[in-house]
């Protein structure tokens, strides 16, 4: 009966384990992710922290957080600084 409810317990777990894989991992929730932490950024900006600073925070380049502050869309990769 043990074996049993392990075997059930595992298939549960591994049910659970594709499910955060897929909500983490996906491609809807690194976008989700980006357009949250870009407006964070534009909100850091409007409240006074410089490019260079929000570029160097991020590691970042300039002209990237600059596209971003400005509603363009980035590049599909994102370059390091």
């Amino acid at each position: 009966m043990a074996r049993r409810w392990d075997d059930v317990a595992g298939r549960l777990l591994l049910r659970l384990a594709v499910v955060l894989h897929r909500t983490v991992a996906g491609a809807a929730a690194r976008e989700r992710l980006q357009a949250r932490r870009n407006r964070a950024l534009r909100a850091a900006y409007r409240r006074g922290v410089s490019v260079d600073e929000l570029a160097a925070q991020l590691r970042l380049s300039p002209g990237w957080v600059r596209q971003v502050l400005a509603g363009k869309r980035p590049p599909a990769v994102e370059e390091a600084a």
